[in-house]
């Protein structure tokens, strides 16, 4: 990814100690930031910082891209480890967090979330929303107004999203919304379409389209929202297979697999994710690498939910490519997600080495920002997004390992916790694990969820 014409001038320059370039861990690296945020330099070999070089010590990678949040699942951790059940009583409790929610709650929330994705060394968020209005379905003066919430809330914590804004319709096959899910729908697909186009995307932000499902979306108009993706080359998100019962479900409604349907109504693609992806058939499999869909994995939250091992391997050899997100929030941590990803593979085959660390950071930063609509982020190259993050070799997880083995220490060893800077446009937003623009963020967290609880 190289710039074209007159390569700009760098404004700031960064002393890397060590930096994973995608295919390997090099020492002394001196990165040149410009004023607009973009990697103007990248030089190899520097043994001592530049004369006023900003010096990150430990290992830097590119900005991790959760490619799957719902901001105000966070809201339900731990409280949701109480006792037993399915995904299905699990979603009886999130309604009730879902009903709690105003536009200003939801900023707060989103805001404190945003920020302990930045402490997570997490630089752009897909954020798959579909809390569109007020209890009971009434429109917000301004019907955006909780999606706006959510942008200004990245703003805010300072990292990029892509608002995936979110068809949701309908309680399953033929059945009308409940009333917990009134407010998820604008009634029909062109109702939804009207909405979304309102919002308008900025230099943090980019506007993106999601189905809930194919229980949430009737097939008659699962197209006009892939035809609204398409229409502005902007990124469409799905939740596919999640659940064996959806599966049931939908053959018994159509005659044919989620991933079926979804291809007879053009939805799959090179700009669509499926999200999960888990009970998948051969055929299924075939179709999503054929068409190169990307699939987002959530281990964290897929093992929460008892919800299986989806099959990543078979997808990314078919062709479909793999990016992470952290879904419900369980926990924030994309280097547990990749490595969860790697380690589930391995309880079920019973073998080792499914993915090299290598392949596991670029499923949690290139493809990831890809699928988001970014494909100028996760990469530490000239002309991408100065947009990165370090995490300390010398903590209690990650002390011993030689520094070329960085890649294998971070995905294998270390955790959210040990990501000391996070850098997004060229502008530290995490400096030394403390976050510049939210002063106490476990402080704005338990403020913010005690709202709305209820």
């Amino acid at each position: 990814m190289q710039l074209k014409g007159p390569v700009p001038i760098a404004q700031k320059t960064y002393w890397l100690e060590h930096a994973w370039l995608g295919d390997r861990v090099e020492p002394g690296v001196a990165l040149g930031v410009t004023a607009d945020g973009r990697i103007a330099a990248l030089s190899t070999g520097a043994d001592a910082p530049p004369p006023g070089a900003e010096v990150l010590r430990g290992l830097t990678v590119p900005g991790l891209a959760n490619a799957h949040s719902h901001a105000f699942h966070r809201a339900l951790r731990s409280t949701v480890q109480v006792g037993s059940g399915t995904f299905w009583t699990w979603r009886e409790v999130m309604y009730g967090v879902a009903q709690n929610l105003t536009p200003e709650s939801y900023f707060a929330l989103a805001r404190a979330v945003y920020a302990e994705m930045a402490l997570a060394g997490i630089t752009n968020v897909g954020e798959f929303h579909y809390v569109h209005h007020a209890p009971g379905g009434t429109a917000y003066a301004d019907p955006n107004a909780m999606g706006e919430a959510l942008i200004e809330a990245a703003a805010a914590a300072g990292i990029r999203i892509t608002l995936l804004d979110t068809a949701y319709l309908a309680a399953g096959f033929g059945e009308a919304p409940n009333p917990h899910q009134l407010r998820f729908s604008d009634g029909t697909a062109e109702a939804w379409a009207e909405r979304v186009s309102a919002l308008k995307p900025r230099e943090h932000a980019l506007i993106g389209a999601a189905i809930h499902s194919v229980r949430a979306v009737p097939a008659g108009q699962l197209a006009t929202v892939a035809a609204w993706a398409q229409e502005r080359q902007a990124p469409l998100h799905v939740h596919l297979s999640e659940q064996t019962a959806e599966n049931d479900a939908c053959r018994a409604a159509h005659g044919r697999t989620p991933t079926q349907l979804l291809a007879d109504h053009g939805v799959l693609g090179p700009r669509t994710t499926g999200v999960h992806n888990t009970h998948l058939t051969d055929e299924d499999i075939a179709l999503l690498g054929g068409t190169t869909t990307g699939t987002c994995m959530c281990p964290t939250t897929e093992r929460d939910l008892a919800d299986g091992i989806g099959p990543a391997g078979r997808l990314q050899r078919a062709g479909s490519p793999l990016s992470l997100g952290s879904d419900s929030h369980a926990v924030i941590d994309l280097l547990e997600e990749a490595r969860a990803m790697e380690l589930n593979e391995r309880l079920r085959s019973h073998a080792r080495g499914h993915w090299t660390a290598n392949a596991l950071l670029t499923a949690a930063t290139a493809d990831g920002h890809a699928s988001l609509g970014r494909p100028d982020a996760g990469r530490l190259e000239v002309g991408a997004l100065a947009d990165f993050t370090t995490i300390a070799l010398d903590t209690v997880r990650t002390a011993g390992p030689l520094p070329r083995l960085g890649a294998e220490t971070a995905v294998f060893a270390a955790s959210a916790a040990d990501v000391r800077h996070t850098v997004v446009g060229g502008r530290h937003v995490v400096r030394d694990g403390a976050h510049t623009l939210v002063g106490d963020v476990a402080g704005a967290l338990s403020e913010a969820i005690a709202a709305v609880r209820g």
